[in-house]
Protein backbone atom coordinates (compact mmCIF):
# COMPACT_ATOMS: atom_id res chain seq x y z
CA UNK A 1 0.00 0.00 0.00
CA UNK A 2 1.03 3.13 -0.96
CA UNK A 3 1.48 5.32 1.96
CA UNK A 4 0.32 8.74 0.04
CA UNK A 5 -2.54 7.41 -2.09
CA UNK A 6 -3.01 4.65 0.65
CA UNK A 7 -3.91 2.30 -2.67
CA UNK A 8 -2.75 -1.25 -3.29
CA UNK A 9 -0.39 -1.67 -5.80
CA UNK A 10 2.45 -3.81 -7.51
CA UNK A 11 6.06 -4.30 -6.09
CA UNK A 12 7.00 -2.81 -9.44
CA UNK A 13 5.35 0.45 -8.90
CA UNK A 14 7.30 1.35 -5.69
CA UNK A 15 10.82 2.80 -7.47
CA UNK A 16 13.82 3.09 -5.27
CA UNK A 17 15.35 6.02 -3.85
CA UNK A 18 19.05 6.35 -3.39
CA UNK A 19 18.45 9.66 -1.10
CA UNK A 20 16.30 7.35 1.62
CA UNK A 21 14.88 3.86 2.07
CA UNK A 22 11.25 5.35 2.17
CA UNK A 23 8.99 4.10 -0.93
CA UNK A 24 5.69 5.51 -2.29
CA UNK A 25 4.11 4.62 -5.34
CA UNK A 26 5.75 6.30 -9.00
CA UNK A 27 2.42 8.04 -9.82
CA UNK A 28 1.95 9.87 -6.17
CA UNK A 29 6.01 10.51 -6.74
CA UNK A 30 5.27 12.38 -10.19
CA UNK A 31 2.64 14.57 -9.05
CA UNK A 32 4.55 15.54 -6.09
CA UNK A 33 7.86 16.79 -7.96
CA UNK A 34 5.22 18.18 -10.39
CA UNK A 35 3.94 20.29 -7.44
CA UNK A 36 7.37 21.29 -6.17
CA UNK A 37 8.85 22.63 -9.01
CA UNK A 38 5.74 24.56 -10.23
CA UNK A 39 5.99 26.32 -7.01
CA UNK A 40 9.26 26.12 -7.07
CA UNK A 41 10.51 24.54 -3.94
CA UNK A 42 13.64 22.76 -4.86
CA UNK A 43 15.97 21.01 -4.22
CA UNK A 44 12.95 18.89 -3.61
CA UNK A 45 13.07 16.49 -0.89
CA UNK A 46 11.22 13.13 0.30
CA UNK A 47 8.03 12.66 0.72
CA UNK A 48 8.23 11.21 4.07
CA UNK A 49 11.85 13.04 5.22
CA UNK A 50 14.34 15.96 5.03
CA UNK A 51 16.24 13.98 2.17
CA UNK A 52 17.34 15.36 -0.89
CA UNK A 53 16.00 13.87 -4.02
CA UNK A 54 19.13 12.59 -6.02
CA UNK A 55 19.52 14.16 -9.28
CA UNK A 56 18.83 10.62 -11.15
CA UNK A 57 16.05 9.75 -9.08
CA UNK A 58 15.13 13.24 -10.64
CA UNK A 59 15.13 12.58 -14.00
CA UNK A 60 13.57 8.75 -13.77
CA UNK A 61 10.78 10.37 -12.10
CA UNK A 62 9.99 13.03 -14.11
CA UNK A 63 9.04 11.58 -17.72
CA UNK A 64 8.02 15.21 -18.92
CA UNK A 65 11.39 16.70 -20.64
CA UNK A 66 9.94 19.98 -19.80
CA UNK A 67 9.67 19.49 -16.49
CA UNK A 68 13.27 17.83 -16.10
CA UNK A 69 14.09 21.31 -18.06
CA UNK A 70 12.47 23.62 -15.84
CA UNK A 71 13.76 21.79 -12.52
CA UNK A 72 17.19 22.05 -13.94
CA UNK A 73 16.58 25.83 -15.04
CA UNK A 74 15.40 26.79 -11.12
CA UNK A 75 18.28 24.70 -9.70
CA UNK A 76 20.52 26.83 -11.61
CA UNK A 77 18.50 30.42 -10.98
CA UNK A 78 18.90 29.48 -7.06
CA UNK A 79 22.75 29.04 -7.89
CA UNK A 80 23.21 32.16 -9.53
CA UNK A 81 21.34 34.01 -7.36
CA UNK A 82 23.58 33.98 -4.57
CA UNK A 83 26.61 34.34 -6.90
CA UNK A 84 27.38 37.96 -6.04
CA UNK A 85 29.15 38.62 -9.45
CA UNK A 86 25.95 37.66 -11.18
CA UNK A 87 23.85 40.28 -13.31
CA UNK A 88 20.57 40.23 -15.14
CA UNK A 89 20.58 40.67 -18.81
CA UNK A 90 17.66 44.07 -18.38
CA UNK A 91 16.21 43.70 -21.75
CA UNK A 92 12.34 42.32 -21.78
CA UNK A 93 11.11 38.79 -21.78
CA UNK A 94 15.29 37.88 -21.69
CA UNK A 95 16.30 35.99 -18.38
CA UNK A 96 20.02 35.42 -19.36
CA UNK A 97 22.44 35.98 -16.62
CA UNK A 98 26.23 37.06 -17.32
CA UNK A 99 28.21 36.19 -14.71
CA UNK A 100 30.56 39.10 -14.31
CA UNK A 101 34.46 39.49 -12.23
CA UNK A 102 36.34 42.21 -12.16
CA UNK A 103 34.43 44.65 -14.22
CA UNK A 104 34.17 47.46 -11.63
CA UNK A 105 36.37 49.42 -13.91
CA UNK A 106 35.34 48.17 -17.05
CA UNK A 107 31.44 47.45 -16.73
CA UNK A 108 30.15 47.17 -19.78
CA UNK A 109 28.49 44.16 -20.29
CA UNK A 110 27.00 42.44 -23.09
CA UNK A 111 24.29 39.23 -23.09
CA UNK A 112 25.34 36.57 -24.69
CA UNK A 113 21.88 35.41 -25.71
CA UNK A 114 21.62 34.05 -29.31
CA UNK A 115 19.72 37.36 -30.56
CA UNK A 116 19.65 39.61 -27.71
CA UNK A 117 23.30 41.16 -27.72
CA UNK A 118 21.63 44.14 -25.19
CA UNK A 119 24.18 45.82 -23.58
CA UNK A 120 24.55 46.95 -19.78
CA UNK A 121 25.99 47.97 -16.49
CA UNK A 122 27.58 46.51 -14.38
CA UNK A 123 26.94 49.04 -11.32
CA UNK A 124 23.24 49.86 -12.13
CA UNK A 125 22.25 46.82 -14.10
CA UNK A 126 20.48 49.30 -16.35
CA UNK A 127 21.21 49.70 -20.27
CA UNK A 128 24.44 50.88 -21.00
CA UNK A 129 24.99 54.55 -20.91
CA UNK A 130 28.38 55.57 -22.45
CA UNK A 131 27.57 59.59 -21.85
CA UNK A 132 27.10 59.66 -18.37
CA UNK A 133 27.79 58.66 -14.56
CA UNK A 134 25.14 55.49 -13.81
CA UNK A 135 21.63 57.22 -13.12
CA UNK A 136 20.10 56.49 -9.23
CA UNK A 137 18.09 53.28 -9.65
CA UNK A 138 13.94 54.46 -9.38
CA UNK A 139 12.84 52.13 -6.75
CA UNK A 140 9.75 49.97 -7.72
CA UNK A 141 6.47 51.17 -7.29
CA UNK A 142 5.87 50.13 -3.48
CA UNK A 143 2.35 48.74 -3.08
CA UNK A 144 1.88 51.71 -0.45
CA UNK A 145 2.88 54.32 -3.22
CA UNK A 146 0.33 56.39 -5.17
CA UNK A 147 1.03 54.32 -8.25
CA UNK A 148 -0.65 51.65 -6.80
CA UNK A 149 -3.35 53.33 -5.52
CA UNK A 150 -6.94 52.33 -6.40
CA UNK A 151 -8.55 54.42 -9.90
CA UNK A 152 -11.48 55.61 -8.35
CA UNK A 153 -11.41 58.42 -5.75
CA UNK A 154 -14.16 57.21 -3.94
CA UNK A 155 -12.82 53.99 -3.06
CA UNK A 156 -9.28 56.25 -1.66
CA UNK A 157 -10.30 54.92 1.72
CA UNK A 158 -10.76 51.54 0.60
CA UNK A 159 -7.98 51.52 -1.51
CA UNK A 160 -5.46 53.02 1.23
CA UNK A 161 -6.72 50.06 3.58
CA UNK A 162 -6.14 47.37 1.13
CA UNK A 163 -2.80 48.74 -0.24
CA UNK A 164 -1.57 48.41 3.49
CA UNK A 165 -2.52 45.69 3.91
CA UNK A 166 -0.80 43.98 0.65
CA UNK A 167 2.11 45.97 1.61
CA UNK A 168 2.58 44.05 4.69
CA UNK A 169 1.49 40.77 3.53
CA UNK A 170 4.30 41.39 0.38
CA UNK A 171 8.02 41.81 1.10
CA UNK A 172 11.32 40.95 -0.50
CA UNK A 173 13.80 38.56 0.59
CA UNK A 174 16.97 40.47 2.23
CA UNK A 175 19.56 38.28 -0.07
CA UNK A 176 18.50 37.76 -3.48
CA UNK A 177 15.46 40.42 -3.23
CA UNK A 178 12.46 38.43 -4.74
CA UNK A 179 8.97 38.66 -3.60
CA UNK A 180 8.05 36.74 -1.06
CA UNK A 181 4.23 36.76 0.26
CA UNK A 182 2.55 35.69 3.75
CA UNK A 183 -0.68 34.45 4.21
CA UNK A 184 -2.25 36.09 6.93
CA UNK A 185 -3.00 32.84 8.54
CA UNK A 186 -1.27 33.01 12.08
CA UNK A 187 1.61 31.41 11.16
CA UNK A 188 5.31 31.60 12.48
CA UNK A 189 7.75 34.95 11.00
CA UNK A 190 10.34 31.97 10.28
CA UNK A 191 10.91 32.47 6.55
CA UNK A 192 12.51 30.46 4.21
CA UNK A 193 13.01 32.41 0.50
CA UNK A 194 12.77 29.27 -1.83
CA UNK A 195 14.80 31.41 -4.42
CA UNK A 196 18.02 31.58 -2.65
CA UNK A 197 17.49 29.47 0.38
CA UNK A 198 18.09 32.15 2.80
CA UNK A 199 16.15 31.71 6.29
CA UNK A 200 15.43 35.09 7.43
CA UNK A 201 12.68 37.48 9.91
CA UNK A 202 9.67 38.41 8.43
CA UNK A 203 9.85 41.63 11.00
CA UNK A 204 12.95 42.97 10.78
CA UNK A 205 13.67 40.99 7.77
CA UNK A 206 17.46 40.07 8.34
CA UNK A 207 18.91 36.48 7.61
CA UNK A 208 18.69 34.71 11.45
CA UNK A 209 19.97 31.78 13.14
CA UNK A 210 17.53 29.09 14.93
CA UNK A 211 17.78 31.41 18.22
CA UNK A 212 16.97 34.58 16.88
CA UNK A 213 13.52 34.54 17.91
CA UNK A 214 14.63 33.67 21.98
CA UNK A 215 17.31 36.90 21.41
CA UNK A 216 16.01 40.10 22.88
CA UNK A 217 15.68 41.69 19.53
CA UNK A 218 12.10 42.18 19.99
CA UNK A 219 11.16 39.99 16.90
CA UNK A 220 8.57 37.26 17.86
CA UNK A 221 7.49 34.03 16.99
CA UNK A 222 4.38 35.26 16.05
CA UNK A 223 2.73 38.89 15.26
CA UNK A 224 2.52 41.39 12.57
CA UNK A 225 5.34 44.09 14.34
CA UNK A 226 8.49 43.52 16.43
CA UNK A 227 8.53 44.97 20.00
CA UNK A 228 8.39 48.37 20.85
CA UNK A 229 11.87 49.90 22.71
CA UNK A 230 10.26 50.69 25.92
CA UNK A 231 7.97 47.28 26.27
CA UNK A 232 11.41 44.94 25.02
CA UNK A 233 13.55 46.92 27.95
CA UNK A 234 10.51 46.19 30.55
CA UNK A 235 10.64 42.35 29.39
CA UNK A 236 14.44 42.10 29.85
CA UNK A 237 13.82 43.67 33.11
CA UNK A 238 11.89 41.50 34.44
CA UNK A 239 13.54 38.39 33.10
CA UNK A 240 16.32 39.61 34.49
CA UNK A 241 14.54 40.71 37.99
CA UNK A 242 12.26 37.01 37.72
CA UNK A 243 14.89 34.52 36.84
CA UNK A 244 15.68 32.78 39.87
CA UNK A 245 12.30 32.72 40.96
CA UNK A 246 10.95 31.35 37.50
CA UNK A 247 13.86 28.78 37.28
CA UNK A 248 13.23 27.65 40.50
CA UNK A 249 9.78 26.98 39.74
CA UNK A 250 10.37 24.69 36.59
CA UNK A 251 13.03 22.84 38.01
CA UNK A 252 10.59 22.39 40.77
CA UNK A 253 8.31 21.43 38.54
CA UNK A 254 10.64 18.98 36.18
CA UNK A 255 12.30 16.87 38.68
CA UNK A 256 9.01 15.17 39.83
CA UNK A 257 7.61 15.52 36.35
CA UNK A 258 10.52 13.96 34.65
CA UNK A 259 11.67 11.14 37.72
CA UNK A 260 8.17 9.88 38.01
CA UNK A 261 6.84 10.84 34.43
CA UNK A 262 8.99 8.38 32.81
CA UNK A 263 8.85 4.96 34.82
CA UNK A 264 5.09 5.74 34.23
CA UNK A 265 5.26 6.18 30.31
CA UNK A 266 7.18 2.84 30.08
CA UNK A 267 5.07 0.77 32.30
CA UNK A 268 1.67 1.83 30.22
CA UNK A 269 4.16 1.26 26.63
CA UNK A 270 5.54 -2.18 27.41
CA UNK A 271 1.79 -2.95 29.08
CA UNK A 272 0.38 -1.85 25.42
CA UNK A 273 2.84 -3.92 23.61
CA UNK A 274 2.46 -7.25 26.30
CA UNK A 275 -1.39 -7.02 25.69
CA UNK A 276 -1.17 -7.23 22.41
CA UNK A 277 1.61 -10.35 22.10
CA UNK A 278 -0.95 -13.66 22.08
CA UNK A 279 2.64 -15.51 22.92
CA UNK A 280 3.13 -13.83 26.62
CA UNK A 281 1.66 -15.50 29.39
CA UNK A 282 0.37 -13.46 32.19
CA UNK A 283 3.17 -14.18 34.55
CA UNK A 284 5.64 -13.04 31.36
CA UNK A 285 3.53 -9.88 30.91
CA UNK A 286 3.11 -8.96 34.30
CA UNK A 287 7.43 -8.93 34.73
CA UNK A 288 8.06 -7.50 31.49
CA UNK A 289 5.95 -4.38 32.86
CA UNK A 290 7.58 -4.62 36.24
CA UNK A 291 10.92 -4.93 35.19
CA UNK A 292 10.37 -2.05 32.49
CA UNK A 293 9.31 0.34 35.52
CA UNK A 294 12.31 -0.58 37.70
CA UNK A 295 14.75 -0.47 35.16
CA UNK A 296 13.15 3.30 34.70
CA UNK A 297 13.26 4.41 38.35
CA UNK A 298 16.65 3.48 37.91
CA UNK A 299 17.05 5.64 35.42
CA UNK A 300 14.59 8.34 35.31
CA UNK A 301 16.86 9.76 38.08
CA UNK A 302 19.86 10.31 35.95
CA UNK A 303 17.81 11.84 33.23
CA UNK A 304 16.94 14.29 35.77
CA UNK A 305 19.81 15.27 37.22
CA UNK A 306 21.49 15.75 33.30
CA UNK A 307 18.33 17.91 32.82
CA UNK A 308 18.63 19.62 35.67
CA UNK A 309 22.40 19.96 35.60
CA UNK A 310 22.44 21.81 32.04
CA UNK A 311 19.13 23.17 31.74
CA UNK A 312 19.35 25.48 34.35
CA UNK A 313 23.54 26.88 34.29
CA UNK A 314 22.08 27.60 30.60
CA UNK A 315 18.79 29.55 31.75
CA UNK A 316 21.30 31.35 33.75
CA UNK A 317 23.48 32.48 31.48
CA UNK A 318 21.53 33.38 28.79
CA UNK A 319 19.70 35.10 30.97
CA UNK A 320 22.55 37.05 32.53
CA UNK A 321 24.68 36.70 29.93
CA UNK A 322 22.67 37.75 27.02
CA UNK A 323 19.73 40.14 27.92
CA UNK A 324 21.74 41.86 30.35
CA UNK A 325 24.08 43.26 27.46
CA UNK A 326 21.16 43.97 25.69
CA UNK A 327 20.30 46.27 28.36
CA UNK A 328 23.50 47.80 28.90
CA UNK A 329 23.53 48.29 24.91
Amino acid sequence: ECPLCLLPQPPEAFPTLASCHHRSCRACLEQYLRIAISESRLPAACPHCPALLQPADLHCLLPEPGLRDKYEEFLLRRLLVADPGTRWCPAPDCSYAVIAYGCAECPRLTCGREGCGTEFCYHCRQPWHPDGPCAPVAPAPSLASPAAQLAHPEDSAHGETLVQAEAEAIKVCPRCSAFIMKINDGSCNRMNCTVCGCLFCWLCLQEISDVHFLSPSGCTFWGKRPWSRSRRILWQLGMVLGAPMVISLVAGIAIPVITFGIPIYMGRKVLQWALGSPCLSGCQQCLSVTSSVLLSLFVSPIITAVTVGVGVPLMLTYVYGVVVLSLCR
